[in-house]
């Protein structure tokens, strides 16, 4: 007996892989920062787009800014209380599209899929564009190098994302304090003074081309609504927080809330009380920078900042959306790949296409962002009223303890949505909103016909039925392709000769002489084996082999091809192997059903 030890568990322990485990989720700070950038960052374009619609009826209408901004952050509250709910009674996640497609059906669960996947990539895109805004702001030079810019943040991030979401949050922690740091001491330096410390940018003549009416006011309405995206990207990728994970997302929504609703309220009380108006070469938060800290340092420090975190909140994007592809792909709406998890748990597939695919379209813009933003947020509005159509529908359905007092929420928070998505869609629909309009019923369709295929698919394979007994064993005949005697003739015969009854060497050739020399080393060697050689006169390979095991397999034999291919030991001696195993295979595989084998001899050169 041995005293003083404690007792130890004898089964054997697996040591986790990088990003797996409890450590690999986020907890409520760095889900903050990973999947709450888009919504904050949004701030830098968010209230610059109502003055650049307000300013239309000259700079007195620069004072509706603050009324608008009000009514958008009350869409805010109705949206994150409305979420955290989502986030309860789907922690699964996948936001609009999960609530869709349980509450609504298939046809609503499509138009919200294709519609986040849309916004997903415009986010990513807007956000760099944005972010190279700001960096132009503080560096005029750089102004002709915008798109290398995105592209060089863009594949940044991709790289810290392949790496796993937690590594990726930790790392913009640090970024998140600064910006908020930064805006808040903008808001409140600002506050205490009565003008403004410096002006930047260059003035522009402002003339007034219409009335301050209901539809200018609403134009700008809608393209303030752009800063309300990113606010779903929580509820889509609650099975990333650690455990409890429902109330650690919850509380990063509340969170995001209260940060986003503080900093557009107080940025549009400046924007008033400083009467800004649109100016040459710098942003509308780059001016109130330099009102409240004046152009020094902490002016030049503030826009880096903001350029950083505009650079990162494209993350959002990356955080949510290879988890909704990773649903759409186990509801085989798109290709299983999608679902598929790297060594870390990484959906790369995901990752990668996300990145692709922003990086076209910010090629195509030029990383204009205005050029962006009519096509941003209708996106997102769709996936917006769906869910909290779909909620009200859960509600009036399950009646869970307390949803009398939860309905109204939702039901209030579907109309709000519901008539923003219609001014989204009426004000921005000439601006290039038709191309949303476009894509998004392309891609449902592109979801329906993947699902179309994957169930027909199950139906021919039986998927779900009992199928009768295996036929019965008939003798195995395995063809082995061969060039010569050799070693790697010796490995695959000896392979061959384990796996089947029958074993047949092949070899093709097409010089009478070299036909003779096999033939007589082969009966030299003598391996037991049967050698057909092939005469090729337009010294082909592959087709003559390709017809011989289509005639071998006629009468429905079991066969298996075994392809010798030789593997160097170190990589950069491969590109001197011939490839005609692997083309053989892939030919094999495509124009016959037999099995392929590819069978390793590995050198030690």
């Amino acid at each position: 007996m041995v005293f003083g030890l404690a007792r130890r568990e004898l089964s054997p322990r697996v040591p986790l892989r990088p990003g797996e485990g409890e450590k690999g989720h986020l907890t409520s700070l760095e889900g903050l920062a990973a999947l709450s950038l888009d919504a904050l960052s949004s701030v830098a374009y968010g209230p610059e787009a109502i003055v650049l619609v307000l300013v239309a009826a000259g700079t007195g209408a620069l004072s509706a800014t603050l009324p608008i901004t009000l009514a958008i952050a009350f869409l805010l509250a109705v949206l994150v209380v409305s979420y955290t709910q989502v986030i309860a009674v789907h922690p699964d996640g996948g936001g609009a599209y999960a609530v869709s497609k349980h509450d609504l059906g298939a046809t609503p669960s499509l138009l919200a899929a294709a519609s986040l996947v849309v916004d997903y990539v415009l986010t990513v895109a807007v956000s760099l564009a944005a972010g190279a805004d700001s960096l132009v702001s503080a560096f005029p030079a750089l102004g002709k190098d915008k798109l290398i810019i995105c592209l060089i943040g863009l594949a940044l991030l991709t790289a810290v994302n392949l790496r796993g979401v937690a590594e990726s949050a930790r790392v913009l922690m640090l970024p998140m304090a600064l910006f908020i740091v930064s805006v808040l001491g903008v808001i409140a330096f600002g506050l205490m003074r009565s003008q403004p410390l410096a002006l930047v940018g260059t003035a522009q003549p402002v003339h007034a081309s219409e009335a301050l009416g209901i539809l200018l006011i609403l134009k700008a309405f809608s393209s303030g609504c752009s800063a309300l995206t990113g606010v779903e990207a929580i509820a889509n990728a609650v099975p990333t927080f650690r455990t409890p994970r429902v109330k650690r997302a919850q509380r990063t929504e509340l969170m995001l809330g209260a940060l986003l609703g503080l900093m557009l309220v107080g940025l549009a009380v400046l924007i008033r009380r400083y009467h800004v108006a649109p100016r040459g070469g710098v942003t509308v938060l780059a001016q109130l920078a330099a009102g409240a800290y004046g152009s020094g340092w902490l002016y030049y420090g503030t826009n880096l900042i903001v350029t950083l975190i505009l650079l990162l909140a494209a993350n959002t994007s990356f955080g949510g959306l290879p988890v909704l592809m990773s649903l759409l792909a186990r509801d085989h709406r798109l290709p299983h790949l999608f679902g598929l998890r790297a060594e870390r748990p990484v959906y790369r597939y995901g990752v990668v296409t996300l990145a692709l695919t922003a990086a076209a379209l910010l090629i195509v813009v030029d990383a204009d962002t205005h050029r962006l933003i009519p096509l941003y947020a209708i996106g997102v509005f769709i996936g917006f009223t769906l869910s909290q159509v779909g909620l009200v529908r859960y509600w009036a359905t399950s009646r869970p303890a307390g949803w009398k007092h939860r309905a109204p929420i939702n039901a209030i928070g579907a109309l709000l949505t519901t008539v923003a998505l219609v001014i989204l869609l009426t004000t921005k629909f000439l601006e290039g909103a038709w191309i949303v309009v476009i894509v998004v019923p392309l891609m449902m369709l592109l979801f329906s016909r993947i699902q179309r295929y994957y169930t027909e698919v199950g139906q021919e394979l039986g998927l779900g039925r009992i199928p009768g007994p295996p036929r019965e064993r008939s003798g195995s005949l395995v063809i082995v392709p061969l060039g010569e005697v050799s070693k790697l003739a010796q490995h695959a015969l000896s392979a061959a000769v384990a796996l089947g009854d029958e074993v047949v060497a092949v070899a093709v050739h097409h010089d009478p002489d070299k036909t003779r020399a096999l033939r007589g080393a082969w009966e030299r060697w003598d391996p037991g084996v049967r050698l057909d050689i092939i005469d090729s006169p337009h010294r082909s390979l592959v087709q003559p082999i390709v017809e011989y095991v289509q005639d071998a397999a006629r009468d429905g034999r079991q066969i298996a091809v075994l392809i010798p291919e030789v593997e160097p030991r170190h990589r950069r001696y491969e590109i001197l192997q011939n490839q005609r195993g692997l083309l053989l295979a892939t030919v094999l595989r495509a124009r016959t059903d037999v099995a392929v084998c590819m069978l390793p001899y590995r050198l030690n050169l």
